[in-house]
Parts: structure tokens; sequence; C-alpha cells
């Protein structure tokens, strides 16, 4: 694939970009430099790092970003489970939410199997 902007991974990432920020923007204000912040810099964190490391030279170098990208899969998992334990999203949003991430989250490790 020539451009990392038709990776499927890729794509589905950002629209999880957009979903974290439409669903932090109902946070309450004393968030806004707490768990604001860190869901947006981990869930912007997962398609940037995808786009980074496609454009490396090796697979190993693709590889080592796509696992960096997974980590920000499980940061934000674990922040989105801290939301809702704090009633900031109810459960609707936190299991379509979840479901997003552990989907991109297996897609990136499929992808990087096949590297």
């Amino acid at each position: 694939m020539r451009n990392f902007k038709e990776l499927l991974v890729w794509q589905k990432s950002i629209k999880l970009v957009t979903h974290v920020y439409k669903v932090t923007k109902d946070f309450p204000d004393e968030e806004k430099y707490g768990l604001i912040n860190q869901m947006r810099r981990s869930t912007v964190s997962i398609p940037s790092n995808i786009a980074e490391g496609h454009m490396r030279n090796t697979n190993k170098d693709f590889g080592q970003f796509l696992a960096i990208a997974q980590g920000s899969c499980a940061e934000l998992e674990t922040q989105i489970i801290i939301a809702h334990s704090l009633n900031y999203i109810d459960k609707d949003k936190n299991q379509r939410l979840v479901s997003e991430v552990d989907e991109i989250a297996k897609m990136l490790s499929s992808l990087r199997s096949k590297l």
C-alpha cells in the first residue's frame, strides 16, 4: 500500500478520534486538563503512529509503530473505563467506544503479524 490513508485501520482510528472528541466535550470542566486531555492524546496517537510507521523504510520499524498504536489503544480503553466509572459516559457510549477500540487493536495486531 502506497499511502497510509488507504489502510482501513487508519480510517477507523480517525473516526474513533472524532468520536472521542465528541464524547469528551460533555465531560465536566475540571477534567479539561485531566481525563479529557489524556483521552484525546491517546486517541490521536493511534492514527498518528500508524501514519508515521507506514512512512518508515522497513517492516520492522512499521511494526514498532503499530505496537505503540496498540499501546495507545490499551491506554484509551483504560481511560474509557475510568470515565464510565466516574459517570462521565453512560453504559451505551462506554460499550460503543470500547468496541471501537477493541476492533482497532485487533486490526493492528493482524497487520503486525502480516509484516
